[in-house]
């Protein structure tokens, strides 16, 4: 067996083959030696500022709705923990290996691009535990999005602490003894790294990025069924033509419309028919480049909001270090953790994904209906005798509706927390 390769940490360049490489545990982790540098210096903030005393929040802090309850340096460490086993406590079903590894490994990469403050070690465990496949037990549910991830990313980090447990064989174990087994040692809060740890937008990226790649090969298929169900309904490839899509020139449609003028080029059927009676195909046919063009732009989108969350900064407070003038001043609280942006996009991709079952079943449709396709009824070689794919078509439109009830946007729902 070949040895896996590293995918190399640093804060700015993680992409989304790359987790997935990651999540399917077809490559290691690495911290890139490029990142130490900022990590290190956001620290000596975090350090400093528990060293004189000042007051800022997330460091010396309550949390929160008690962000004006100053705690004392010796209670540091055990803020952190406190916080971590009070939030821990997310439910429903737990998470797959896959989606927890891409939640480890974003938030390692946020961790790493240095305006935390959280102690190295911790990065370090992450690290670990990615590479030893050690995976902490998180229940999916629990997540706000608009406080970022605080209750799943606490059961991660109770994980890390040694507490809570992690999966085996895809079973629930108690951490402790993982780590006993394995002779590894559970790592040691210090100020800020709770809350370094949890609070950021890792679970709802780790989902949308598997989806993501999952439809960077579904989009493509659809594309490839299109062209074949064209084929089988010996429809034009008219419509398709360049100088169409160049009179209403969005991206997406000139792109199915090249995809379907590449495959279709050399098809015998449609030569065939070039000079048939039938004056117009299908809606489902004839817009098929304005439909599949238009889905293909929402995932545009969805890849490009993506590609810059994975390499975000999402937790609160930020640390931007001035060595030069330090002070308060050099940790920023702002709203970094929000999700709106990953919502909005991931609900605008799950009504497209929609419209793109929508319009297939559609064909399917028009193929299996002997009046409008010429062809046997359900493409039965024996009518009667056999239904032919009758039933293919109830399954699809069971399918739609499952879709269609995904499609309401979870952005939509907002609830009142927190004390206001």
């Amino acid at each position: 067996m070949s040895e896996r390769p590293t995918v190399h940490v640093d804060g700015t360049t993680l992409s989304p083959q790359e987790v997935m490489m990651v999540a399917k545990q077809q490559a290691i982790v690495a911290v890139s030696e490029d990142a130490w540098p900022a990590i290190h210096a956001a620290r000596a903030v975090v350090e400093r500022i528990v060293n004189t005393g000042e007051t800022v929040y997330g460091i010396n802090t309550g949390f929160g709705a008690l962000v004006h309850e100053r705690i004392s340096s010796d209670d540091l460490a055990a803020l952190q923990l406190n916080l971590i086993r009070s939030h821990a406590t997310a439910l429903g079903e737990l998470m797959r290996v896959e989606a927890v590894r891409a939640m480890m490994l974003i938030r390692l990469n946020s961790l790493c691009k240095g305006h935390s403050g959280i102690h190295p070690d911790c990065i370090r465990q992450l690290a670990l535990y990615l590479n030893h496949g050690i995976h902490p037990a998180i229940p999916r549910i629990g997540s706000l999005g608009a406080s970022g991830d605080l209750a799943p990313l606490s059961h991660l980090a109770l994980a890390l602490i040694g507490e809570g447990e992690v999966l085996v064989d895809d079973v629930p174990v108690p951490t402790e003894q993982v780590l006993f087994d394995k002779g590894l040692i559970a790592v040691e809060l210090t100020a800020k790294d709770g809350l370094s740890l949890i609070n950021g937008t890792s679970q709802m990226t780790a989902y949308a990025t598997i989806a993501q790649q999952e439809l960077s090969e579904l989009l493509l298929l659809a594309d490839l069924i299109l062209a074949v169900s064209m084929d089988a309904r010996s429809c034009s490839l008219t419509p398709s033509r360049p100088e169409i899509h160049l009179a209403r020139a969005h991206s997406g449609q000139m792109v199915v419309a090249e995809r379907l003028r590449s495959i279709l080029a050399d098809s015998e059927i449609l030569n065939q028919h070039r000079d048939c009676e039938r004056v117009q195909d299908a809606y489902s046919f004839r817009c098929a480049p304005q439909v599949h063009g238009a889905v293909y732009e929402s995932f545009k989108r969805l890849e490009g909001v993506i590609r810059i969350e994975l390499n975000s900064a999402t937790d609160n407070p930020l640390i931007f270090p001035e060595p030069d003038n330090p002070g308060a001043h050099e940790v920023v609280s702002q709203g970094n953790f929000h999700g709106e942006i990953i919502a909005l996009t991931c609900d605008a991709m799950s009504l497209a994904a929609f419209e793109l079952g929508s319009i297939s079943e559609r064909r399917m449709d028009q193929m299996l209906d002997p009046a409008r396709s010429g062809l046997p009824p359900f493409l039965a070689k024996n009518s009667g005798l056999e239904s032919g794919l009758m039933i293919v078509q109830y399954v699809a439109g069971s399918s739609l509706s499952e879709m269609h009830g995904k499609t309401t946007p979870r952005s939509a729902f907002s609830t009142t927390t927190s004390a206001g």
